[in-house]
């Protein structure tokens, strides 16, 4: 079964002028990151469902140093073929296993062509 987002259709237009208090107050995890996976913006929501505070996570790379049970196939190729095709909107159930305990999730993998951001959206199922 697909998974379906749980994304106002025009929160992208007005997340990259929110902010960080705006963002903490969403009901679900926002993440932007660069091409490369190294956070720029990383809210509340994800900080507790992560228990990684926010200061820590910021300038780190959400694959491989903060959110390590994503750096497979499943989740970093998805965005990695995104960032290649210069296309990423791909939504899948997920797993996160690293320093808690098993927790599914709903994720959605963004690539705003207006803005040219990218962005890791989550939310516990």
């Amino acid at each position: 079964m697909q998974a379906q987002t749980f994304l106002e259709p025009s929160l992208l237009s007005r997340l990259n002028s929110l902010s960080q208090s705006e963002i903490d107050s969403f009901p679900f995890g926002i993440v932007k990151v660069d091409p490369n996976g190294q956070i720029l913006m990383y809210n509340k929501y994800e900080s507790e469902l992560a228990k990684v505070p926010i200061s820590t996570a910021v300038g780190r790379n959400f694959f491989t140093e903060v959110a390590i049970c994503t750096n497979n196939r499943i989740f970093y190729g998805r965005f990695k073929e995104g960032m290649e095709k210069g296309e990423l909107d791909a939504i899948f159930n997920y797993v996160f296993t690293y320093n808690m305990k098993p927790t599914n999730v709903i994720v959605h993998l963004l690539h705003d062509r207006s803005t040219g951001t990218n962005w890791v959206f989550v939310k516990s199922r």
